[in-house]
Order: structure tokens, then C-alpha cells, then sequence
């Protein structure tokens, strides 16, 4: 997800009550609902598309996720000590204990990994021990309304503190909601994939993956996606209110071997099928291939989530498909 619904979460879970268990709690817990995408910093040293495989890795797995909040709370604990020697500690601020500073931080980073699960980018949570991707297929990577409930919230739990009333109540109906907005969401994409796999058995299509791919905006409609083998469509749809299937590109042969030999040379294309999780090859102009995919498709936008592969020419797809 993206870090401004992180940082409301650590909020939220600050004004439910946590940030009374420690000073600099609030610290804590938003930056630590943060800190695992410290891994952004690989922009400056990877080059194109080589950041895809290394994002949601290594600092979204169990060893991250234990040291990340220690460090954290190492360093808010010394910048207490060091506000306290200079005499610039604020009177207000609760003792800090070391232990809840990083108990908090545990919590923060532990909702990071979590929130990004629930979208279709996925996320590696048992790094390094494993580089298996887990997919959520529940919320947009930017959902406005979690923004608004979520930022709400936050906004009348920090009012009603500052007026002496139950500023709890806000933050824990909050994160109430929150859950269950998710779990609304979580029981749309499934119904949207059973209906999905209902209609291809019924057209004698099996063995095909299919995901469905929540929208900005409107939470309650999914784009849902199928294929295998270098071909994907969309329903035009929901599943059941349609059930043709829209070809998404002018697709070209996924040749195996031929990709393998140009992996090896290509750093850019090696992360890329370490990361894609719906591949097609789609005609470029110039004839040669372009490497997508379907999970973020946009034919105006050649540059995003894609790989050129200059020297290899474009093959048509060998073999046939259709919407049902």
C-alpha cells in the first residue's frame, strides 16, 4: 500500500491507545509502519526495472521485521537520552522505555508487510528463506476511502484529546471498520475469481490462473483477469454479467529458451520474471517484443512494469483462444 494509508495505520493504533504505553510511542509506530520500505532506496543503484526484484524482499521478511524495529527503537530511545542531556526534552513527553518502544516498532513494521499483502503486487514475507510471492487480490494500492475513514479518525481522536473527551472511541471504531472494510473486499475478489472459474469450466477452459484485480475509486468492482501459457483477457466485467474475454494485447510467443539465453545477459529482464506473476510478450512497433504484465497493463504507458527486448523478433501466439 502506500505510505500515507501506512502512516494512518500507526496513527490509528497510536490513538486506539498504544501511544500511552511509552514517550515517543507515536515515533514508533508510524515510522516503524514505514520502515520496511526502506528497500525504495534501491532506485539509486538499480538501473530500469531491476527494482522489481528486489521490492517487498528482503526488508519485508522475518529477520527485517525483528531487527528494523530494534533499530528503530535504538534510535528513538538515544534521541530521548540526547534531548535530555541538552535540556531540550519536552515536559510532557511520557518516560521512554525501551522495551514498549520496541514492542511498538515490532507492531508497526508488522503491519507493513500485511497492508502490502493485500494488494495484487504481493510481497515476500519469508525472505530470505524463501522467495515465494503471497497476493491479497483485496484493495487498490491506493484505496480513498480507507484515506478518508482512516484520516477522519485520526483527525477527530486528536480533537477530542485535545478537549479532554474519549479520544480512543474514534481510533478503535476505526480500525473496526477498516478491518471489516477489508474483509468486505477480501469476500468480493473471491466471489468475482469463483465466478470467474465457473464460467471458464463451463466453456472446458482448466489449469488457468485468474486474478482479480481490484479498481481505484469504485471498491466494489474487480477487473478480473485470466490466462496462462503468455496469453491474458479481461472480462468485460464482473463475471456473470459477461462472459466474453478481451484479449489485452497483440500478443507475441513466450519463447522459453529463448528468454533464458537473454536472461542471463539482462539484469533488467532477469528481475522481471522473478517478479511477474501474469507474463505475456506483446508486438512492439518495430516488431520485436516487449514484456509485460497483465496486472498492470496500460498499452500507453511502454515504459512501466515492462521489459524491451530489442533483438528478439515478434512470433505470433501458437494456438488459439477465445471469451467463452
Amino acid at each position: 500500500m502506500d505510505n500515507l494509508t501506512h502512516s494512518l495505520v500507526g496513527a490509528l493504533l497510536g490513538q486506539a491507545g498504544l501511544k500511552k504505553k511509552t514517550g515517543l510511542a507515536m515515533p514508533a509506530l508510524i515510522i516503524g509502519a514505514n520502515l520496511p520500505d526502506v528497500d525504495a532506496a534501491c532506485f539509486f543503484w538499480l538501473e530500469g526495472q531491476e527494482h522489481l526484484g528486489f521490492r517487498r524482499g528482503i526488508t519485508h521478511g522475518p529477520p527485517a521485521l525483528v531487527l528494523l524495529p530494534l533499530i528503530l527503537a535504538g534510535l528513538l530511545w538515544g534521541y530521548d537520552r540526547w534531548q535530555t542531556k541538552r535540556g531540550k526534552r519536552p515536559e510532557g513527553r511520557l518516560p521512554v522505555h525501551f522495551g514498549w518502544l520496541y514492542a511498538l516498532s515490532f507492531i508497526g513494521c508488522l503491519t507493513h508487510p500485511a497492508l502490502d499483502w493485500l494488494n495484487v503486487y504481493g510481497v515476500r514475507f519469508l525472505e530470505p528463506f524463501s522467495s515465494q510471492w503471497f497476493y491479497g487480490d483485496t484493495l487498490f494500492i491506493i484505496d480513498v476511502w480507507l484515506w478518508a475513514l482512516m484520516g477522519f479518525a485520526t483527525w477527530d481522536s486528536l480533537r477530542r484529546e485535545k478537549q479532554g473527551g474519549d479520544w480512543m472511541k474514534p481510533a478503535r471504531v476505526a480500525v473496526a471498520v477498516s478491518l471489516a472494510y477489508i474483509g468486505m473486499n477480501g469476500w468480493i475478489s473471491k466471489g468475482s475469481a469463483y465466478a470467474a472459474h465457473d464460467l471458464l469450466i463451463g466453456v472446458g477452459v482448466t489449469d488457468t490462473e485468474i486474478i482479480a484485480n481490484p479498481l481505484p475509486l469504485i471498491f466494489w468492482q474487480r477487473e478480473v483477469i485470466v490466462g496462462k501459457d503468455g496469453y491474458w483477457g479481461k472480462f468485460h466485467d464482473n463475471p456473470g454479467n459477461h462472459d466474453t474475454i478481451t484479449d489485452l494485447a497483440n500478443f507475441c510467443e513466450l519463447n522459453d529458451v529463448r528468454l533464458a539465453e537473454e536472461r542471463r545477459a539482462n539484469p533488467e529482464l532477469d528481475a522481471f520474471l522473478f517478479w511477474t506473476r501474469a507474463p505475456f510478450a506483446e508486438r512492439a512497433e518495430d516488431g520485436s517484443v516487449l514484456l509485460r504484465d497483465a496486472r498492470f497493463y496500460d498499452p500507453r504507458a511502454r515504459d512501466r512494469f515492462s521489459v524491451a527486448l530489442p533483438d528478439v523478433k515478434c512470433e505470433p501466439l501458437n494456438q488459439e483462444h477465445s471469451g467463452g
